[in-house]
């Protein structure tokens, strides 16, 4: 088993011209009849200045300011779309193109289905850039849900099959159920974009998606923020891979905001996160589930500061099978966690369950989560539980992954069922409060070990829970205050 990342992240090129080539063709979108007066639709405009440029080759789309009302925007390749600073395409309240039929949309809800019944969306497009600082905004017009109205579109901006898509200083407002959804793409570079929908729904999904780079952003979304998936909406599964996202703050206010899943039909592989600020997640900060048969493995988190987090860190493997055929249980191995620090952990918002859990490692009987590292990571949790909670063992759930479904921890820091190759290396686990519950607390672990770790000495009798779990160790470890830690045996 392999105890190192493969750390091999493939950059994304940057082309740089040489000099005297001559300058990329422009394309006015006022000069194809586009109004900008936030009354005339002027989407049928920007289409024909975009096929203007693309058929030009690298073509420059200028959209000067002024609101620009839309319906359905359609890319084409080798185009770059410039939003101006001053500039909006706002989105109509109707004439929005319908949904497309899919016949694989009973494996995943009705917005992973459908692609274009968006504001913007292209298929099998390359080479394409957003620039300027404009901003591209739902108005409050775009949808969320199962059954939506003809003429509505529940997404923002829609690639499917892209390559070579670049978006730099744009902002997406209240986006429907999407702001950003790409599924089959390959080699993405998102910088200093800015997505702030915290009432809509999802802010940026990646599906089946490799090579992609989100960078200097802000995030902020309802649901989940940023999210690596991989359903089955195009009728084949993809392994995702060499994915990175770093130097951004990121918000759910209702959600997770960073996850795996819940969509996990094809696998994901060799992703980072590093340098991030999550300021907000009323579920889980740093999530991820393998609900349909994934393997997630050669994840790195590093240098990540958590706050007003319901839950600090989350991976369950559930078998939901939402997949065609009958897919086999999910694997997670090769995850660590370098320099997280999480303080203020209660969810911003009140969504239904608790405000807070502690961190959870949930594997399966039959698969076990192998081959996680803990290191640096300083928790604050809130808590203020009584002793007798020690006592209680979760449900076994496969079919739902949201951190409620196991209801309260019998441990503060870390609860940990079906694991094995553990490892948690120069940690710290406080709380704001007494909390009668063991720092750490586990289930069928076996392998497990505490290097230079301290926690704050629990109100009640142990510090150390290790239910029906072998291969304990402990080194050098001590409670906040330099005791012995109490361990128990059951």
């Amino acid at each position: 088993m392999r105890r190192r990342l493969t750390g091999a992240f493939v950059a994304l090129a940057v082309v740089v011209a040489p000099v005297g080539v001559a300058k990329a063709a422009s394309f006015n979108v006022k000069d194809y009849g586009a109004k900008g007066d936030g009354k005339a639709i002027d989407s049928v405009a920007i289409d024909k200045a975009i096929a203007a440029a693309s058929a030009a080759g690298n073509g420059v789309v200028e959209i000067p300011p002024g609101t620009y009302l839309s319906r359905s925007i359609h890319l084409k390749s080798n185009v770059t779309i410039n939003i101006q600073q001053g500039a909006r395409i706002v989105a109509s309240g109707s004439g929005i193109d319908a949904p497309e039929s899919n016949p694989n949309s009973r494996y995943q809800d009705f917005g992973h289905s459908h692609f274009r019944n968006a504001l913007l969306w292209g298929e099998n497009v390359e080479n394409i850039n957003f620039a300027g600082k404009g901003v591209i905004d739902g108005a409050n017009k775009l949808e969320t849900g199962e059954n939506i109205p003809a003429g509505k579109g529940d997404k923002m901006l829609s690639l499917k099959f892209c390559k070579n898509v670049n978006i730099t200083d744009v902002t997406f407002r209240e986006a429907g159920h999407f702001a950003i959804i790409t599924n089959g793409c390959n080699g993405m570079k998102l910088d200093r974009i800015t997505v702030d929908t915290p009432d809509d729904r999802d802010g940026i999904n990646f599906i089946n998606s490799s090579n992609i780079e989100l960078s200097n952003s802000t995030v902020v979304s309802s649901d989940d923020a940023v999210a690596f998936k991989s359903d089955y909406a195009t009728g084949k599964t993809f392994l995702s891979e060499n994915n990175i996202v770093r130097d951004s703050t990121i918000q759910s206010t209702e959600n997770n905001a960073i996850q795996f899943g819940s969509e996990t039909c094809g696998s994901f592989k060799n992703i980072q996160f590093r340098n991030l600020k999550v300021t907000g997640a009323s579920k889980a900060g740093l999530g991820m589930v393998s609900m349909d048969g994934a393997v997630i493995e050669d994840v790195l988190y590093d240098n990540i500061q958590l706050t007003k987090t319901a839950s600090p860190i989350f991976i369950h493997i559930g078998k939901r099978g939402r997949c065609p055929g009958n897919p086999p249980t999910g694997k997670i191995r090769n995850i660590t966690y370098r320099n997280i620090t999480g303080t203020n952990l209660t969810a911003p918002r009140d969504i239904p369950g608790d405000p807070e859990y502690a961190s959870t490692i949930s594997g399966r009987a039959d698969s076990k989560i192998t081959g996680l590292t803990f290191d640096n990571v300083r928790l604050t949790v809130p808590g203020g539980h009584k002793e007798s909670d020690a006592s209680r063992v979760p449900p076994e759930v496969s079919g739902e992954y949201p951190p409620r479904i196991f209801g309260v921890r019998p441990a503060f820091g870390f609860w940990i069922r079906n694991a094995s190759d553990v490892k948690f290396l120069n940690s710290t686990i406080e709380f704001e409060k007494g909390d009668g519950r063991p720092a750490f607390t586990t289930d069928s672990v076996s392998g497990i070990s505490l290097t230079g770790v301290k926690v704050e000495r629990s109100t009640g009798a142990s510090d150390l829970l290790w239910r029906k779990s072998s291969g304990t160790s402990v080194t050098d470890s001590t409670s906040t205050s330099g005791q012995a830690l109490r361990a128990r045996t059951s």
